[in-house]
């Protein structure tokens, strides 16, 4: 699947709409970013049944704050609405593998649950 370009009017509707979505914000002026760009790409292309996203920081600066996203590049995944990581600096390919294994492996009723456990405290 090719990678989504995320702005404010279809940000809810991408992320609500599927159940992983791996974000990545970044900006053009910023080497890392443009350093971690091809492994992004590579990995959405591994990862076909994931939905891969990017957040232009300059062009979206709402989003970008609405994530307080304060260096980049940032990669953030949410699964089932629930954003579960959360990461500045670019990624080696081997971590970002990774990373995605993990989320996959995650039990989101747990996650859930432990949401709620921590609204309630």
């Amino acid at each position: 699947m090719s990678t989504v370009e995320l702005t404010k009017d279809n940000f809810d509707e991408v992320v609500s709409g599927n159940d992983f979505v791996l974000i990545d914000f970044w900006a053009s002026w910023c080497g890392p970013c443009r350093q971690f760009a091809p492994v992004y790409d590579a990995a959405s292309k591994r990862h076909e049944d994931l939905v891969f996203a990017k957040v232009d920081t300059e062009a979206q600066p709402e989003l970008a704050a609405a994530f307080e996203i304060r260096s980049i590049p940032t990669l953030m995944i949410v699964r089932d609405n629930v954003a579960i990581f959360a990461q500045p600096g670019a990624l080696p390919e081997a971590a970002l593998e990774d990373v995605i294994g993990q989320a996959r492996k995650l039990d989101m009723d747990e996650v859930r649950k432990s949401v709620e456990d921590a609204k309630q405290k």
